[in-house]
């Protein structure tokens, strides 16, 4: 398993998601209220959340995708994910996704863990751009997205078939000149 770098922020410390954390995904990837917006149902068991660590390892080892488990310092329980996904090293840009356990939702928590994800990819990893895309409905995304300075960038209609319904997708992005000079 290739571990990633810890980062820590004020309140978390986001970490290399291990074969302990497997309750935990499941109970947030098996969450409806948790999946409402996701490219996907909900996990309908523990199996498909061990599938899902599996994934996560499998992408650390070959350098496509970069999940970090999202812990509060305090216990060390997984409470989220923040994902690095569709790194194209030749473009310097890679797709952001995070999803935090519902219980902790409307703390800033997201936005927190998702700015060290986006920093380190831009000090780090030598990224010019992030890209997210997120539901239409999902106000509280939005926000977390424009709080790290993306901007709506387009949007692309029936993107994804979820519990058997089409939905669009909103595409933002963030170069690292506009996050630069935020900071």
């Amino acid at each position: 398993m290739t571990e990633l770098p810890t980062l820590t922020t004020p309140r978390l410390k986001l970490r290399t998601v291990t074969d302990r954390d497997v309750d935990r995904v499941f109970a947030i990837f098996g969450d409806r209220r948790a999946m409402r917006y996701w490219s996907h149902d909900p996990f309908p068991d523990r199996a498909a959340a061990e599938a899902y660590v599996g994934k996560i390892h499998q992408g650390a080892e070959e350098g496509t995708l970069l999940q970090w488990g999202v812990v509060d310092p305090a216990d060390d329980v997984l409470i989220g994910t923040v994902t690095l996904y569709e790194w194209s090293r030749e473009h310097h840009r890679a797709g952001l996704g995070y999803m935090l356990d519902p219980a902790r939702w409307g703390q800033g928590l997201a936005r927190e863990a998702a700015g060290a994800v986006v920093g380190h990819g831009f000090e780090a990893l030598d990224l010019h751009r992030w890209e997210a895309d997120i539901h239409p409905d999902n106000h509280g995304s939005r926000k977390v997205l424009q709080r790290l300075g993306f901007l709506p960038e387009g949007r692309q209609r029936e993107r994804w078939f979820v519990g058997g319904e089409w939905s669009d997708a909103e595409l933002y992005g963030l170069l690292r000149s506009a996050w630069e000079a935020a900071r």
